[in-house]
């Protein structure tokens, strides 16, 4: 173990931030009653737009089974935290939105990761610069890779060009690496 190659000791290290980021969900969790997938779900139907927020897309994000997502959709909906609003072309589909009550506990838990957040603002500009490129470079090798199964990436977009810079031709501007978006809801794939 202490021979390690560092690029082995960089995927335990992110192994370990990983952990830091399951601890504080699992505070929330224990603190609001819900499960962890039951928060993540609630977050990210209330920052996407409806045509991401039903079980099917739901369960690519997470990389979690149909089933898994929805038994959690369907505890949230008995909890009366989301509401399914069904599809008007496919009677079997659904979109999931969150409720008032489900919006207030939103509010209290998607900044769960603060911690993590307040030990990185400490970092000095350039290596804030460099890690943020780093980790968008790695999120998006690990989609190429297939093991990241959504990818809403500017670097996976049909409208990012890779000129001197980054570029990014809907917005029709160069593009700094801190400008990079990880989720990007104007995203569109080039396929």
């Amino acid at each position: 173990m202490e021979n390690q190659k560092l690029s082995e000791k960089i995927a335990l290290g992110l192994e370990r931030i990983s952990e830091a980021y399951r601890n504080l969900l699992g505070q929330e969790a224990v603190r609001t009653g819900l499960s962890p997938i039951q928060i993540r779900i609630l977050i990210f139907i209330s920052h996407h737009a409806d045509t991401l927020c039903n079980v099917t897309s739901i369960a690519k994000e997470f990389n979690l089974t149909k089933p898994t997502i929805s038994d959690a959709v369907n505890s949230l909906e008995t909890k009366k935290l989301i509401r399914k609003k069904p599809s008007v072309a496919d009677n079997r589909s659904f979109k999931i939105q969150v409720t008032k009550a489900g919006a207030e506990i939103v509010s209290n838990v998607e900044d769960y990761y603060t911690p993590v957040t307040a030990i990185i603002e400490k970092l000095d500009e350039p290596d804030l610069e460099s890690l943020y490129a780093s980790i968008s470079h790695l999120i998006y090798n690990l989609h190429k890779s297939d093991v990241l199964k959504v990818q809403r990436t500017c670097f996976a977009c049909k409208f990012y060009e890779k000129r001197k810079g980054h570029f990014c031709q809907l917005l029709n501007m160069s593009l700094e690496n801190s400008d990079i978006r990880l989720d990007c809801a104007e995203f569109e794939s080039p396929n």
